[in-house]
């Protein structure tokens, strides 16, 4: 079971370990919703069906797993969506909010640093960029569980460019830029029903979210989309100063997942 009282602790292990997003995807394709979690971590590790290289890269793959998700629970559309063999590229973007429900450090850097690079038009982003946001964690809630070495701090650094390259945010080597990064038609579907459940079923709190800065997304490029799917009668949506009437045709991000792939 994931641990609710790690929503504000800063883990390193899991930025260094990286965004694991193929294995992810074939362990959860896989997953097993009438046996518990260890059982299924237990059988990806005696089996090994995702082809992991080495011993040690399984056993990380497992311990990674079973700290982000919980596919019995909250993560169960996720885990559907993975068994109903959803193309990775409309997959991704939605593993990315779930992982992030548990993972505050990858969210905050997402939501407070990346998007603020974003609207300042930053061009070349160096690890040793986020040195200084990292040291400044604990003024925005996070709990680091021990102190970091200049060596892990770099490691960290290097961890969320690469994490948010692989989700496609930014491309490039050791420096990295800024990708063109636009999300697919149902994975901002799914995204707009489980913002709207985060932010307790409010259109307006829904388009003014800063779960949106985790896709360099403004409220305008959100309304904007909305107002493309409303004209293609893929949703409801009207907007006429700071009223806002939406309605979707899913009751619940698990009942769009399991019509999406049945």
């Amino acid at each position: 079971m994931i641990v609710a009282d790690r929503q504000h602790v800063v883990s390193s292990f899991t930025v260094i370990k990286g965004a694991m997003i193929p294995e992810t995807y074939d362990v959860l394709a896989r997953w097993d919703f009438d046996a518990d979690k260890k059982a299924n971590l237990d059988r990806l590790r005696d089996e090994n069906f995702i082809g992991a290289s080495s011993s040690n890269w399984l056993r990380d793959v497992g311990k990674v797993l079973n700290r982000r998700l919980d596919p019995a629970g909250r993560d169960r559309p996720l885990a559907v969506l993975a068994e109903g063999n959803l193309p990775l590229d409309e997959w991704k973007p939605i593993l990315l909010w779930h992982i992030t429900r548990d993972e505050f450090l990858f969210r905050d850097f997402l939501v407070n640093w990346l998007f603020d690079a974003y609207q300042r038009g930053l061009y070349r982003i160096h690890p040793v960029d986020l040195h200084e946001y990292l040291m400044s964690l604990s003024k925005r809630g996070g709990q680091t569980e021990h102190d970091w070495s200049p060596t892990t701090l770099e490691r960290v650094a290097t961890g969320l460019l690469k994490m948010a390259a692989d989700f496609g945010l930014l491309a490039g080597g050791t420096v990295k830029e800024f990708a063109r990064f636009h999300l697919p038609e149902r994975s901002f579907t799914y995204l707009v029903r489980a913002i709207l459940e985060h932010e307790d079923g409010s259109p307006q709190r829904m388009l003014a979210s800063a779960e949106w800065r985790m896709y360099l997304m403004r409220e305008d490029d959100v309304v904007n989309e909305l107002l493309r799917l409303h004209q293609f009668k893929a949703l409801e949506f009207e907007q006429a100063g700071s009223l806002v009437q939406l309605t979707l045709p899913h009751a619940s991000p698990l009942a769009f997942a399991e019509e999406l792939v049945a």
